[in-house]
């Protein structure tokens, strides 16, 4: 029987040759937590079942070794996403280009001209870099970057409606993805909410009615993003709500959410509020993802007249909410997708949603083909991140009956790259809209190896 007494010291553990390889491939310091909490495991499991637990240095070694693995492998992992949810929140939202990529790795990755001018040879700005793409892009007369879009809004109303009134439609106070509500982002900004209509109604007398009973210095519009409203509704254009804000000499600020810079309805979805429809209308100040509809890394954008943005540049909060090297590298090398007209066949989330039916049933059945598995069936795929709620885009997927599709999914999750999937009237869908063209080898491979292991299983049992 094993005695307390008997458990290896520390030094013991450190002193054997195995432990130098560990320290090598994990550090002195880590080395050294991970043997002291093996070793605390270990009298814990030895006062419960003393004649259960190896007290063995090799063996210990090998648990010290598991730990350190596990201590150090990192949480955030590449995966091969086949749920055919093209903005999914929870995998990243959108991929990004080879050039984007490119940006981050032969720009970004070491010292760059962030803040430098070279002409000058002097200090610079790092608003610059993606400002003139934005202003020759949507013709906007200034614009800034902020790390997303929640930042854009509350750094948009901290500098322009602070400790003043607010007017907004009862019909926008939403909540999107993470909680983000956007009454709870006013009342952070330290503006003061001043609600106008009803739930499903409001009318532009609404908006009049409130202007002349309360003190205000901004209108604001926030796009509906992740819900609709149908029946019987009524919303003033944005158009006309500029035209009454610019009538009180007040701005209009217009939070777009996703950030469409190309028509959604050319690809058989509903139209969704664009950036340049926003300043032709003449809101003063837009604001909206780069990691949404626009295809880029996470940021928000924000644009409008120059003016406002100087305000906006100025205030202390800006620097708080300011984006890195890597973000204003990568928004930088999508934006230029958009301004050589290329962006449908270069940025992941356009070359996604513009994908057909029969090209997507071809891969579906070559992947069929590969496993000799599975059924091609015709469903559908969404676009998700909270842009065009109930919008679906037909595709085909491959239906794969297995005895346990729960377990199937959590062993798809274990590959490397993990592979997440959907499960639909018992079977294991994958869409390949969401997949990459590259990933296809990886997932055949997964695929192919789980298969074999589950006729292996039916053949014993």
């Amino acid at each position: 029987m094993n005695h307390l007494r008997d458990i290896p010291s520390v030094d013991a553990l450190l002193q054997h040759p195995r432990a130098d390889d560990l320290q090598k491939r994990f550090g002195r310091s880590l080395l050294l937590s991970g043997v002291r909490s093996v070793l605390e495991d270990t009298r814990l499991q030895l006062v419960q079942s003393p004649d259960k637990v190896s007290l063995d240095v090799e063996f210990l070694l090998e648990q010290v070794e598991t730990l350190l693995a596990r201590w150090v492998a990192p949480t955030l992992v590449p995966v091969i996403n086949a749920t055919g949810v093209i903005l999914h929140t929870n995998l990243g939202r959108a991929p990004l280009s080879p050039q984007a990529i490119r940006a981050i790795n032969e720009t970004a990755s070491g010292y760059c001209t962030l803040e430098y001018d070279l002409t000058r040879g002097g200090r610079g700005s790092r608003s610059v870099h993606a400002e003139m793409l934005l202003q020759r892009l949507t013709g906007a007369e200034a614009a800034l970057v902020v790390n997303n879009n929640a930042a854009a809004v509350l750094l948009v109303l901290t500098a322009l409606a602070r400790r003043r009134g607010v007017l907004i439609s009862r019909t926008q106070l939403v909540e999107i993805g993470g909680g983000f509500r956007v009454p709870e982002v006013m009342a952070q900004s330290g503006a003061k909410l001043i609600e106008v209509g009803t739930t499903n109604r409001v009318r532009l007398e609404d908006y009049e009615d409130a202007l002349h009973s309360h003190p205000v210095s901004l209108v604001l519009r926030a796009h509906h993003s992740n819900f609709r409203i149908i029946g019987f509704t009524t919303e003033p254009s944005l158009k006309e709500l500029v035209e009454l804000a610019h009538r009180h000499n007040l701005p209009l600020m217009d939070d777009l959410g996703s950030g469409a810079l190309l028509d959604t309805a050319r690809f058989g979805l509903a139209h969704e509020p664009m950036v340049q429809e926003s300043l032709a209308a003449g809101a003063d100040v837009v604001c909206f993802s780069g990691d949404k509809l626009l295809g880029g890394p996470q940021a928000g954008i924000i644009l409008g007249r120059k003016e406002w943005l100087a305000r906006i540049k100025k205030h202390p909060l800006a620097r708080a909410v300011r984006p890195d090297k890597l973000t204003l590298a990568a928004l930088s090398a999508t934006l230029i997708h958009y301004l050589k007209g290329e962006a449908e066949q270069t940025i992941p989330v356009w070359r996604m949603i513009a994908q057909t039916p029969e090209c997507l049933r071809e891969r579906a059945l070559a992947w069929q083909t590969a496993l000799g598995s599975g059924e091609v069936l015709a469903s559908l795929s969404t676009v998700g991140g909270g842009s065009l709620p109930e919008e679906t885009l037909p595709t085909y997927v491959l239906a794969l009956t297995v005895q346990k599709p729960n377990a199937f999914l959590a062993a798809l999750r274990k590959c490397t790259p993990p592979v997440i999937a959907r499960i639909e009237e018992e079977r294991v869908m994958l869409d390949p809209r969401t997949v990459l063209p590259e990933q296809d080898s990886l997932l055949l491979h997964h695929l192919s190896n789980l298969l074999q292991n589950q006729k292996r299983k039916e053949a014993t049992s």
